[in-house]
């Protein structure tokens, strides 16, 4: 059974950087993919960047592309979740999510069965 626990989340000024980790038991989907996903009040689950574990392609949102970076340290068994120049619309509770098969949409919660239990950045003066 798939487990994922998230770390790293907290309050940061804008155009401050934190790192997310998510830590990962039971994953053994080789075609899989692991995400992180962010909500925020009054808005849906939002797909912020999905790593593809047969090759290692990264996918980001266009919100986030270039500040943002998602790495999967296969030693730790951790998945990360890179962050710089943090904006105060990057608030929301962050998730590590992970799919037995995400592709061609791999951005899309839908396709995500397991999921963490989030962790809170706050982006604000």
């Amino acid at each position: 059974q798939v487990q994922l626990v998230e770390s790293g989340g907290g309050s940061v000024q804008p155009g401050g950087s934190l790192t997310l980790s998510c830590a990962i038991s039971g994953y053994t989907y080789s075609n899989g993919c692991l995400g992180w996903f962010r909500q925020s009040p009054g808005r849906e689950r939002e797909g912020v960047a999905a790593f593809y574990a047969r090759g290692g392609a990264t996918y980001y949102a266009a919100s986030v592309k270039g500040r943002f970076g998602i790495s999967q340290d296969n030693h730790k068994n951790t998945l990360d979740l890179s962050m710089i120049t943090l904006k105060p619309e990057d608030t929301g509770v962050y998730y590590c999510a992970a799919a037995r098969s995400c592709m061609p949409r791999p951005l899309d919660s839908v396709n995500y069965n397991n999921w963490g239990q989030g962790t809170q950045v706050t982006v604000s003066s």
